[in-house]
């Protein structure tokens, strides 16, 4: 019954990040028309992280992302990793 309520929980909360993605993409990256120094950008990355490890590993990588990118970083192309099978 716990793993099911932390399930719903982790959806809920990664709709809420996967909503402020689309949030910032639509509306605010437009407006500072600044350009990711990464391939895919910024706000791609977090998004298919989100989808593809769920809100701690996803959000964990995203961080990560971000805190490369900045204007002393060369950038280049960084794709999410693939989820592996393996247990951890």
């Amino acid at each position: 019954m716990y793993k099911q309520i932390v399930h719903a929980i982790g959806k809920a909360i990664q709709t809420l990040l996967l909503g402020l993605i689309k949030s910032y993409r639509y509306l605010i990256s437009p407006v500072l028309m600044s350009s990711c120094r990464f391939y895919p950008s910024c706000s791609c990355y977090a998004e298919t992280a989100l989808k593809r490890f769920g809100v701690i590993k996803g959000s964990g990588l995203t961080v990560w992302r971000l805190l490369r990118c900045h204007p002393f970083h060369p950038g280049g192309v960084d794709f999410v990793p693939e989820k592996s099978n393996e247990m951890v």
